[in-house]
């Protein structure tokens, strides 16, 4: 009889649940696969993406051996390789291009594709400062909106996601929780069935918003008006929580002054919701307790995205909705994990003046001939840029270089693997030990390795360890163990890990962090801002050149902001997540190709009759940057004026092989050098 045994490992995806798993393991396979019903956030269940996560375990065409390409660029032929041969010629390309072009010609390329602390940043940051290499900026997804509610509240800290089931009303702001947050909303069906009512603010009529009390639809990139427009009315009607604002808040008076300028007339034509919506909601928030916000990050990639996290940031410090437990708002729970990143990373290996690349602009790095020294070798994991990458024509200019040198470390033969010199197999989590922390619940986890290794897949941090050796690196931390690398990650004396250390966390598998149960983190103010207190004025942003005040950035490419180039393009194009796909991953897993079809735009029934758009019908999607293929989808569940092409489709499972992000900019957002991929016109005619 086989032994069988049940174990409990991490999703390791770049969602907010960070869910445990139990799983079922027969004769060293895995067999079976859940939600561990033992978890108090993830309470028994998986999302639809991981439920089926043994699929991609075990996929048939999963990358299992080290390739070589044998093929020209982009064809993806390849043969297999030992891992002896792959790691020599890889160290010696390495050493070559540093020695003929420098280090800084070496550009790691990386972000979410796995969470886990040591996955994602640990020995590959120290082996990439160790060499020279460039820096690569992070930027691709969140950095905007962290930069914007950093500013305003500190760090990355909130209400408690168990709590929202106290909250009286839930904002949905650019969150479609059902999609990607599905864990919480166990816990606003809760609030709903106490009576709460769920408001959804969203340019597109998402899973979330079908569900809704009430859905609000601004103009793609206006949220910072809409939040400027619920201030006035607080303001102007008494509202304010005073006594908040007096004594755990800095420049309310400069915040009123300038929501007065936002009355909802103004409001109204920025961001087309009608003026008596604004007032009804603004109402509803301030005299609803406890009220929540969750924020997602959907709403900070265009041009004013940091601005407008910070705006709706301040919003609980006007109503003093923070004095409730379950009651503020919630963007990340990241920064309550007392992480010591510079320990994991490293960054004094790292020579002095080394140069930073931007991710949101890897085409122009790839491209650019004035940029010295040339990018000469991309070293890509945790990432599939040929498919998320903005501006895609440039990223794929720059991939197709005979001269440019590409490493990718993966699962599956993405378009960005069709473009490597080496593709190398990775494992999945059910593989490797790993740390995670959350942003999305108070949990610490220890996702333990479940099976072994298939074929030859190796971990990042295995990856790394190997490469270094092949480097001739000495330096004794670029070897450290993954127990090693787990115990310097965590400031294991700090409060929030009071009564843990990381051998309890082995042996528990999941641990709470040591805040209360009920927990509302600044019910008493002690913001970690510099000054302690909400910084709706943060001299820090003057320092930057920037606002210091809480305002509004419009978006770049609006027929306001751009009517010459609206003239051409008239149309906002924003791509959020479809339901089965998590970025590019899941996009070619077969049971999630059929149930998501094939690429889809939604366009509004105004738009398409103007157009002759039928559904169903096959139509083109363009701008200046480059152009796509979808069918149409005729529904009103994108506004007017909006056109919604859910993403991301791997490129060459596209008609045209080119997906959504053939058309979106890689102009940078106000704060944190952020993507700005929903700050898009286009047009759109039928084939």
């Amino acid at each position: 009889m086989l032994q069988r045994r049940v174990l409990k490992v991490v999703c390791p995806h770049d969602c907010p649940d960070t869910c445990s798993m139990a799983v079922t393991v027969e004769g060293g396979r895995a067999t079976a696969l859940g939600g561990d019903p033992d978890d108090a956030f993830t309470q028994g269940f998986l999302c639809a993406k991981v439920n089926h996560y043994l699929e991609r375990v075990y996929a048939k065409d999963r990358l299992l051996h080290p390739l070589r390409r044998v093929g020209k660029k982009g064809e993806g032929r390849f043969e297999r390789v030992s891992w002896e041969r792959a790691l020599s010629e890889i160290a010696q390309r390495l050493k070559e291009i540093a020695r003929d072009h420098g280090p800084q010609a070496i550009l790691p390329y990386s972000y979410a594709g796995n969470m886990g602390l040591l996955s994602n940043a640990s020995l590959d940051r120290r082996f990439f400062h160790a060499i020279g290499a460039s820096k690569l900026d992070r930027t691709i997804c969140a950095s905007a909106g962290a930069a914007g509610y950093k500013a305003t509240v500190g760090r990355s800290i909130g209400l408690d996601p168990e709590q929202i089931g106290r909250a009286r009303l839930i904002v949905a702001w650019g969150a479609n929780i059902v999609s990607s947050n599905v864990h919480l909303w166990p816990f606003v069906e809760r609030a709903r069935n106490a009576g709460a009512r769920l408001v959804v603010i969203d340019p597109y009529r998402s899973r979330t918003a079908e569900k809704a009390d009430l859905h609000l639809a601004p103009w793609p990139g206006t949220d910072a008006a809409l939040a400027l427009g619920l201030m006035h009315v607080i303001f102007r009607d008494g509202l304010a929580d005073r006594d908040y604002l007096e004594r755990h808040t800095q420049g309310h008076a400069e915040l009123e002054a300038r929501a007065r300028e936002w009355d909802p007339a103004r409001t109204e034509r920025e961001t087309g919701l009608a003026a008596a919506a604004v007032e009804a909601l603004a109402r509803e928030y301030a005299t609803t307790r406890p009220s929540a916000i969750r924020l997602n990050y959907g709403l900070n990639r265009h041009a004013g995205g940091g601005m407008a996290v910070r705006t709706i940031a301040c919003l609980p410090a006007v109503t003093g909705a923070w004095r409730d437990v379950g009651g503020g708002a919630l963007l990340s729970t990241s920064g309550t994990f007392p992480v010591r990143t510079e320990a994991l990373e490293r960054p004094d290996l790292s020579p002095a003046g080394t140069r930073t690349i931007n991710m949101s602009q890897l085409g122009r790095a790839l491209t650019d001939p004035g940029l010295a020294p040339p990018v000469k070798a991309l070293f890509v994991y945790n990432s599939n840029p040929a498919a998320v990458a903005p501006e895609q024509e440039q990223v794929m200019r720059g991939l197709a270089r005979e001269d440019l040198f590409v490493v990718v470390h993966e699962l599956f033969q993405t378009d960005t693997a069709d473009y490597a010199d080496f593709v190398l197999p990775a494992t999945t989590t059910l593989e490797h030990d790993d740390l995670h922390k959350a942003y999305g619940h108070l949990y610490l986890s220890w996702s333990q390795a479940a099976i072994a290794p298939l074929g030859e897949a190796l971990s990042n941090t295995e990856l790394f360890r190997r490469l270094a050796r092949a480097m001739g690196l000495a330096d004794p931390c670029l070897f450290d163990s993954d127990e090693d690398l787990a115990r310097q990650a965590l400031d294991w004396s700090h409060p929030r890990l009071a009564g843990l250390d990381f051998d309890r966390l082995q042996r528990e598998g999941r641990v709470r962090l040591a805040v209360p149960g009920e927990w509302a983190p600044f019910a008493e103010g002690g913001f970690p801002t510099p000054s302690g207190k909400c910084e709706l004025l943060a001299p820090s942003l003057a320092e930057a050149g920037l606002d210091p005040l809480a305002g509004y950035v419009p978006p770049r490419e609006s027929p306001v902001t751009n009517p010459e180039l609206a003239r051409r393009y008239p149309l906002a194009f924003i791509s959020p997540p479809a339901h089965h796909f998590l970025n590019s991953t899941f996009s070619a897993q077969p049971t999630f190709v059929r149930r998501e079809s094939e690429p889809f735009l939604t366009v509004h029934p105004d738009d398409a009759a103007a157009r002759g758009i039928r559904d169903g019908q096959s139509v083109r999607i363009w701008n200046d940057r480059g152009s796509f293929e979808a069918k149409a989808r005729v529904s009103d569940a994108a506004r007017p004026g909006v056109v919604v092409g859910l993403s991301i489709w791997w490129p060459k499972m596209c008609p045209g092989g080119r997906n959504a992000n053939a058309v979106t900019s890689q102009e940078l957002t106000d704060m944190g050098g952020g993507a700005s991929f929903y700050d898009a016109l286009v047009e759109v005619a039928p084939q």
